[in-house]
């Protein structure tokens, strides 16, 4: 992140999994929402790196960038709930 503050600003926001299995799988589902979610102030990449998922969001202003870095924890944790869910039922209904 850089110390001027008229930007622009940067966060890399990282998410570990179990495995990088899980990573990919994750990165692929919350990547789809890049194009769809990035506005004028903000913008931001999905990545798997090894067992993580890396999110780099980039603003334009402090504000947008705390808008930006919320909006992506969400998606990446309502990803690893819904991937949980599915772990939990593949394997028959065990938490």
């Amino acid at each position: 992140m850089t110390d001027d503050p008229d930007g622009p600003h940067e966060a890399e926001l990282v998410f570990d999994q179990d495995d990088p299995e899980r990573a990919r799988l994750l990165a692929g589902s919350v990547g789809q929402e890049v194009d769809e979610i990035e506005g004028d102030r903000t913008r931001a990449t999905v990545a798997a790196r090894g067992r993580s998922v890396v999110v780099a969001v980039a603003a334009d202003d402090l504000v947008a960038l705390r808008a930006g870095i919320n909006t992506w924890s969400t998606l990446v944790e309502v990803a690893e709930r819904a991937a949980a869910v599915g772990d939990r039922s593949r394997d028959g209904g065990r938490p």
